[in-house]
């Protein structure tokens, strides 16, 4: 006697958003399903992987993240082109670490001009991520926003605190805008809802719900992307059913799990291969839970989720 599996019938469909220019865009969000629930529905685009560059030399990065960009961590130009040339970046993802009020506190003009050359160098889809100090990263994505008006760039974060002025530059010069919330469902769709006030369309507009790594609180990140995904697909909530970027690079690999040599704490085995998986498992992890755009540093951390993403797909 056949089994006839039960299906959900979802009524809503995250919105597709186009992220970058020309002939290298990337188109992200669609599904009509859970992720990866592939039974019952459809993942028009699959996640994209975002490759993160550093706009200064990192000075407390873990040896195994140093190592596949050895040479190039103190030209952000160069460090794009060999995430994109060898190790086929999708998109790049610059994060504006000078311009930490707190740390070297670049003025806006100087991390501006960084961009623009960045941009100018690559074709793929280019992420610019501030500090989320909101005073600074109003100063320095509006001047981006302006400076690289051509190049459909991708800002944020953008956060209630500051989203009137950032938004409304990025509305302006055609940006799309990453809205920032603090691990919270009712503050994203607030915010949401104020960027729309303002006049940024459903076109321009991706989540990020705040994220952590394995250990760190995950569980409650997924808890979160989890009630957003259904809220966009079973409830027809239309303010949440945006794509979901995650920036986990930092957060896996800051952790004393990554950093923390071999010779220190040889119970938690290699140091260079849990650093990995450690990325790898959370990225999968926020997969699971309906992220569309990861940020990811490690080439092989990056292979093992592009590998499991064509599995998890495969028809």
């Amino acid at each position: 006697m056949p089994v006839e599996i039960p299906k959900i019938a979802y009524s809503g469909k995250v919105k597709e958003v186009t992220l970058g220019k020309g002939g290298k865009t990337v188109t992200v969000g669609g599904e009509t399903s859970y992720p990866f629930y592939l039974f019952e529905g459809a993942m028009t685009n699959k996640p994209k992987i975002a490759m993160e560059v550093w706009d200064c030399p990192p000075e407390d990065w873990a040896a195994a993240a140093l190592e596949p960009f050895a040479g190039v961590t103190g030209d952000p130009v160069a460090w794009a082109k060999k995430c994109i040339n060898d190790y086929g970046a999708e998109m790049i993802a610059l994060e504006l670490i000078s311009t930490d009020p707190n740390g070297l506190n670049r003025p806006a003009a100087e991390a501006a001009a960084v961009v623009k050359k960045v941009s100018d160098a690559i074709d793929v889809p280019l992420i610019v991520w501030g500090t989320a100090n909101h005073e600074k990263d109003t100063e320095v994505l509006r001047l981006v926003a302006e400076l690289c008006q051509d190049k459909r760039l991708i800002l944020g974060p953008v956060e209630e605190g500051d989203h009137k002025r950032i938004g409304a530059a990025s509305l302006a010069y055609h940006h799309t805008v990453i809205a920032s919330t603090p691990i919270d469902i009712n503050l994203a769709k607030q915010l949401n809802i104020l960027l729309g006030n303002l006049g940024v369309p459903d076109d321009l507009l991706v989540m990020d719900p705040t994220v952590s790594g394995i250990g760190y609180g995950i569980e409650y990140c997924y808890s979160v992307m989890e009630r957003m995904r259904m809220a966009g697909l079973t409830q027809q909530d239309e303010k949440l059913q945006f794509p979901i970027i995650c920036n986990i690079s930092k957060e896996t690999w800051k952790t004393k799990e990554a950093k923390s040599p071999t010779g220190e704490v040889p119970e938690l085995g290699e140091a260079r291969k849990r650093g990995i998986l450690l990325e790898a498992m959370s990225s999968v992890a926020l997969l699971m839970a309906g992220a569309d755009v990861l940020i990811m540093r490690h080439p092989e951390a990056i292979k093992l989720v592009r590998e499991m993403i064509a599995d998890l797909t495969a028809s």
